[in-house]
């Protein structure tokens, strides 16, 4: 287990572990395709550290809270609380380079789930609002530390519930901790023989509670399924007592309420563990690319292989413009040889899809790969060093997000999901708002594109975005999300795997209704009944009239 005192180092959570800081630094060559793709200038931008405001955080409520979990276990210093502010939004990162943040009043971290209960037990009794932090990779304000109506706020840091509670290999269940943190979890699965095959892009830092609290969907969820799927029981700390649910693997005995606390992103209760499916960790595996020409073919073969039986455990299409990146970022100068390669076996747009089969022999994963293959075609293989490409780099990404954004540039994704006859016209929608709201003159925004999980009946699209910042960065990204939130409603979920938080919370009601709205404000007054858990997260009101 990881001391105490280095999960509550501001800067655990806030820099990338050694081991990556080569995927963090940019190509040579980077640069100058960026200052030409996108008109991007020579800046530098210096991390200027915001302002901590004293603590507010009243001194009986402090003792109160010290008792329950220890005196050293009750942070107020200035830099252990910068390090709970906020998730790794955009314009999270922008706010910790000097910007306007929002600061909780302590960090205050429990051993277990029952001093989990008693510290929100003692909040109610002192009227201090309480924000769950498990990993701190929320790119949506789902753990900024909003007070609400309160005096005081606490982020709820959850890293000292990192235990394997047990394994039950019988069933193939096991109880995990909600701070375990993704590699710790399979590492303590893997001697057991399991994995949970829970893999997003934010698995080197994102936390078991985590996953449970934002319906998380991982990149092998083709073959494991998305998280609540997972999810065979909740242990659950409310202030209105701990809440245990999960009996058996299906049951009629009415609405599965387990699932209305997967996905409830703290408001509703603190997970403070899960039991969860596991599987054997498979003996082989095998990561391929295949390039198609344009969009529609890319389409087509995923959505064959979502409806007609495809057996892979990844299945992943970038567009014409992520494919793009990815070959002239990552392959440097390879991408003349292979754009020459592409043209002469007839493809003029390219757009790669990266395969992954896993089995429990090398006769399973061959059965498994022939079985996807058969139902494709009109594809160029790149074989498998496209695909272990793309596999040893897919946590890079948000290692990469602080080098370009000293170089000047604003990197931000967004994510949405819809049924396949609706998917071309909501990519297009998103895209042109994009461009619209981004592009300026001497600024010419990427927006990029790629399915992330496909299923028989729809798929979930996943953007990045690419431009220059602006002077004011802020108002630059607010405006353009808004745009594609606009474009999206309507056409489909404002989140996939993201979750609400605050960014989303505005467009719940066109999704759900209003009177889904007003279910889960009955739930969350009935489990909450004086709002001290995640304040202006999930459940906020309606969306005021246009």
């Amino acid at each position: 287990m990881t001391p105490v005192a280095d999960h509550l180092d501001p800067y655990a959570r806030a820099t990338w572990t050694p081991a990556g800081a080569a995927d963090a630094r940019l190509p040579a060559h980077a640069a100058g395709w960026l200052r030409e793709r996108i008109g991007l200038r020579d800046v530098r931008t210096p991390v200027v550290h915001p302002d901590v405001p004293e603590s507010a955080l009243p001194g009986d409520a402090r003792a109160a809270l010290a008792a329950i979990v220890g005196d050293e276990h009750v942070r107020t210093d200035a830099r252990t609380r910068l390090g709970r502010s906020g998730g790794l939004s955009y314009l999270d990162l922008v706010a910790h380079r000097g910007g306007q943040i929002d600061v909780p009043d302590a960090v205050v971290a429990p051993a277990d789930p029952d001093a989990v209960q008693r510290v929100i037990e003692s909040c109610v009794e002192h009227d201090i609002a309480v924000v769950p932090f498990g990993g701190g990779t929320s790119v949506v304000g789902g753990v900024k530390a909003l007070r609400g109506d309160k005096a005081a706020v606490i982020a709820l840091d959850l890293a000292r519930l990192d235990r394997l509670v047990s394994v039950d290999p019988v069933s193939r269940i096991a109880v995990l901790q909600a701070g375990v943190v993704a590699p710790d979890a399979e590492r303590m699965l893997a001697a057991h023989g399991y994995t949970l095959g829970h893999f997003p892009q934010s698995f080197e830092r994102a936390t078991v509670g985590g996953f449970a609290a934002t319906r998380s969907s991982g990149q092998a969820s083709a073959g494991y399924g998305r998280f609540e799927a997972m999810v065979e029981g909740v242990r659950v700390a409310t202030p209105r007592g701990e809440w245990r649910l999960g009996v058996a693997p299906a049951s009629a005995a009415g609405p599965d309420l387990k699932q209305l606390v997967v996905g409830s992103e703290g408001a509703f209760g603190v997970i403070t563990e899960v039991a969860l499916r596991v599987r054997p960790i498979p003996e082989v595996q095998r990561y391929e690319g295949l390039v198609f020409d344009g969009w529609a073919a890319g389409v087509a073969a995923v959505r064959a292989l979502a409806q007609d039986g495809g057996r892979c455990s990844v299945v992943r299409l970038s567009d014409p413009q992520e494919t793009e990146v990815g070959f002239t970022l990552k392959g440097g100068w390879k991408i003349t040889a292979l754009r020459r390669y592409l043209r002469a076996r007839g493809v003029v747009e390219p757009c790669l899809l990266v395969l992954g089969w896993e089995g429990r022999d090398k006769a399973d994963l061959a059965a498994r790969r022939r079985a996807t293959l058969r139902l494709l075609s009109g594809y160029v293989s790149l074989g498998t060093a496209a695909g272990e490409a793309w596999r040893h780099g897919r946590f890079a990404g948000p290692r990469q997000r602080d080098a370009l954004m000293d170089a000047g540039v604003c990197v931000e994704t967004l994510e949405t999901a819809t049924h396949w006859s609706r998917l071309d016209a909501l990519r297009a929608a998103v895209r042109t708002a994009l461009l619209d709201s981004l592009t300026t003159a001497g600024r010419r925004p990427i927006v990029a594109c790629h399915i992330s999980h496909s299923y028989e009946t729809g798929a979930s699209l996943y953007f990045t975005v690419l431009v220059p910042r602006s002077d004011d960065p802020v108002a630059q990204w607010t405006d353009a999300k808004r745009a594609a939130c606009e474009a999206i409603t309507g056409l489909g979920t404002i989140s996939h795997h993201h979750a609400v938080g605050v960014d989303h919370a505005p467009y719940l009601a066109e999704e759900i209704g209003g009177l889904g709205v007003d279910v889960l404000a009955s739930v969350k007054r009935e489990l909450d009944p004086t709002g001290v858990l995640n304040p202006g997260k999930l459940v906020v009101g309606r969306r005021p009239a246009r």
